[in-house]
């Protein structure tokens, strides 16, 4: 596309963006009252650049970068997406039947958030809160999340090559992971002491919630008068589906609350027939417990059915739709975000928990220490004292 014409569409698709975020979340007369003036300043500073720049100014590689700059002022789930990306997510392109085992979002480089359980990521000590700095050599600060996931999955069998930060370090770790296809269940159970039942959701996948039923049962007719259900590096499912495991649980009441553009706000409430779990129940949590999960956290622990122990949960609660724009990219938008049943915020907030426990952090390549301080630590609690049940 010629250099002038391509200004022109610059110029009219920031715009658009613009108002579309300032008719969503930033809706308001003084935010109005911003976006105008940024904008005028944003065409003043294309014009400059065009006019006076010594070199010929790529207005491809100026409008993607100022589109994704303007996308990262919001929550990890938008972004902008190259025609490409918009493209391959439109036609449901296949990004290959295996993976590593990670859920990703993007701070600057992409961010591991979730890493399923023995998976080759798992294996190898990923753990959420590592970055990926670059995948096969290309960087991540450059790739929207639909291009991350392309290049992580693929073939089983077949080898990716990354570049990994963890904590403060500047120097990155390599590896080679081989990809492969998911396995084992989503949700399994087992006794883990005399009385007390587990129950671990790997992932909120359809079904999850009729499967948390089933173990509770399972666990209930081998002797369990308590359920620890670990929900850690949960991070990846269905919203609905953590709903519908909370209302198990739950018998009455507001569990959320939802917020959508515009401010309307819509109440989640339990159901008739709800509640059909009454045993006494403690969640484990981390930071990579997100989306449904994370509903199912906020939703036992502010009706007061449930304690949890561990660590803050990710904060990750909004939904997403893809707004077109006029070259063929695109919006990734969160319109919707979760709130806590009392309204205030849990999304970028997250749940804290009941009993906060300090996780041992390793250098990546470095072995992890052997047991689970957060299991080890709900355990100590429920024998300290009898978790909350539901209500006679």
């Amino acid at each position: 596309m010629r250099t002038r014409t391509r200004l022109i569409v610059l110029l009219a698709t920031v715009p658009l963006v613009a108002f579309t975020l300032v008719g969503g979340w930033l809706g308001g007369v003084v935010a109005r009252e911003d976006a105008y003036r940024h904008l005028r300043i944003f065409e003043d500073v294309v014009s400059l650049i065009s006019e006076n720049y010594v070199e010929d100014a790529d207005l491809d590689e100026v409008m993607d970068g100022a589109l994704a700059g303007l996308a990262g002022g919001l929550d990890v789930d938008s972004t902008f997406l190259s025609a490409e990306s918009v493209a391959r997510l439109e036609n449901g392109a296949e990004a290959g039947p295996a993976g590593i085992g990670v859920e990703t979002v993007a701070r600057y480089y992409t961010q591991i958030v979730g890493v399923r359980d023995d998976s080759p990521a798992d294996r190898a000590g990923l753990r959420p809160g590592d970055y990926i700095r670059a995948i096969d050599d290309e960087p991540t600060r450059r790739l929207s999340g639909v291009d991350v996931v392309a290049r992580l999955r693929g073939e089983p069998g077949t080898t990716v090559r990354l570049s990994l930060l963890r904590g403060n370090t500047s120097e990155p770790y390599d590896i080679e992971l081989t990809r492969e296809a998911p396995s084992g269940s989503d949700v399994s159970h087992r006794m883990l002491a005399a009385g007390i039942g587990y129950v671990r959701v790997a992932m909120l996948a359809d079904g999850a919630a009729a499967a948390i039923e089933q173990a509770a049962a399972a666990l209930a007719a081998e002797g369990a008068e308590q359920l620890v259900i670990d929900i850690r590096n949960c991070a990846a499912g269905s919203f609905d589906e953590g709903i519908a495991a909370a209302r198990l649980f739950v018998a009455e009441g507001t569990l959320l609350q939802r917020e959508e553009t515009g401010g309307v706000q819509i109440e989640i409430e339990a159901t008739a027939g709800a509640g059909a779990i009454d045993t006494p129940v403690l969640l484990l949590t981390d930071f990579g417990t997100a989306a449904g999960a994370e509903l199912l956290a906020a939703s036992l622990t502010g009706a007061g059915r449930a304690e949890s122990v561990g660590q803050r949960t990710a904060g990750r609660v909004s939904l997403q739709k893809l707004i077109p724009l006029p070259d063929g990219s695109g919006l990734w938008l969160s319109w919707a975000r979760y709130l806590h049943a009392s309204g205030d915020a849990l999304h970028r907030t997250g749940v804290e928990p009941d009993v906060a426990v300090e996780v041992p952090s390793v250098e990546l390549g470095e072995p992890w220490p052997p047991g689970d301080p957060i299991l080890d630590r709900a355990l100590e609690h429920l024998q300290a004292a009898t978790p909350v049940a539901a209500a006679a």
